[in-house]
Parts: C-alpha cells; sequence; structure tokens
C-alpha cells in the first residue's frame, strides 16, 4: 500500500538533496554533453542511488549516525574528496582547453562508463552522508508500514532528475559545449564542491 503523504515527503527530501550540484550530477551532465554512454551512466546513477536510498531506509542511516567512528570517516572523507573534485574542475577551468566532443575520437565502452561512475559514486564519501544517513534517517522515523512509501518517493526523484539531467544535456549540448559555458560550468562545479567541503569540515 502507497501511503501518498510519505511518498510525496520523500519525493521532496529526495530531489532537494540531488538536485544539488555534485560530483555525481557534474559526472552526469559532463556525459550528457559528450553524448557518450548516457544511457548506461543515468541508469547506473538510478540503481545505486535506490540501493543507497533503501539501505539507508532500512538501518544503515542510523547505524553510520550513531557510530562517531563511522560518522567522521563519511565527514571527513566526503571533505577529502570534494576538495580534490573542486580542484580538479579549477584545474580544468584554468587550463589552455575546455571541453571539446571533436576531440573525443575514442568513446570508452558501456562498460568502461559503468565502472567510471560506480567508482565515483561510491568512492565519494559524501554521498553516504546525504543519501545513507540524512534520507536514511528521515525515513527510518516513519512508521515501518509507511518507510516503503517514503523510499519510492525518494527513488522516483532520482529516476526523474537523473534522466532530466543527463538526457536533457544531450539536448542542449551544442550549447553547453561552447568553451565560455563550459568554462562557467567548472568554475561553478569547483566552487560548490570546496563550500561544500567547507561545509563538512565546519560541522565537525
Amino acid at each position: 500500500m502507497l501511503f501518498a503523504q510519505s511518498y510525496l515527503n520523500g519525493l521532496g527530501l529526495g530531489a532537494s538533496l540531488i538536485m544539488a550540484i555534485g560530483a555525481q550530477n557534474a559526472h552526469v551532465l559532463r556525459t550528457g554533453i559528450q553524448r557518450s554512454n548516457v544511457g548506461v551512466t543515468v541508469a547506473a546513477c538510478i540503481v545505486i542511488d535506490a540501493l543507497l536510498i533503501g539501505l539507508g531506509v532500512a538501518g544503515a542511516g542510523a547505524l553510520i549516525q550513531d557510530s562517531p567512528l563511522l560518522l567522521g570517516l563519511a565527514r571527513w572523507g566526503g571533505a577529502a574528496f570534494l576538495i580534490w573534485y573542486g580542484l580538479r574542475s579549477w584545474k580544468s577551468l584554468l587550463g589552455s582547453h575546455s571541453l571539446d566532443l571533436a576531440s573525443q575520437s575514442a568513446t570508452p565502452t558501456a562498460r568502461k562508463a559503468l565502472v567510471s561512475v560506480v567508482a565515483l559514486s561510491l568512492l565519494n564519501p559524501h554521498v553516504y552522508l546525504d543519501t545513507v544517513v540524512l534520507l536514511g534517517s528521515v525515513g527510518g522515523s516513519y512508521p515501518v508500514e509507511q518507510r516503503t512509501s517514503f523510499s519510492v518517493g525518494a527513488m522516483t526523484a532520482s529516476v526523474l532528475w537523473f534522466c532530466a539531467l543527463g538526457f536533457g544535456a544531450v539536448r542542449l549540448s551544442n550549447v553547453l559545449q561552447r568553451p565560455i559555458v563550459w568554462k562557467i560550468i567548472e568554475g561553478l562545479t569547483g566552487a560548490i564542491m570546496l563550500a561544500l567541503a567547507a561545509s563538512l569540515i565546519l560541522r565537525g
């Protein structure tokens, strides 16, 4: 049985978390602009998010939240990952090159694309704070019979967002691949990553 209010709450919270730009979203955007294995990337992100949401609501979120060691690892590991990704974006911004589809002569195989998105998603400790701990703790606070509805709502947000981001980037790739536009994207991505890292450090 689907509880409408729990579903909508999950949808709203899931959307508010997933729509904030992060390493995963930046990767999906880049993949869409390059028109390279977009379907595989989008599908992998959706499946990973669904699994993490399910784990969080099932109790993994509360487990991490109640463990100072695990919470510290997620927080400081997440900060380090975000700093690295932010500086990488700024390095790309300051470089002499920008995203050039014409130079992408060797399109990665679907397998390589899958490995990349899985690694980028699961090796980012920050994702565990948002998806597992935050969503999981909120979903876990609902009565048992309503938790599935909350989880499905959050998963729906992931499906809608990643499809819109990935395939939307494909449709707009001619605009988004322009040097000035891509440099703006890289600059904003780097700034947001470093701001998120700072917030994690200060929170600790």
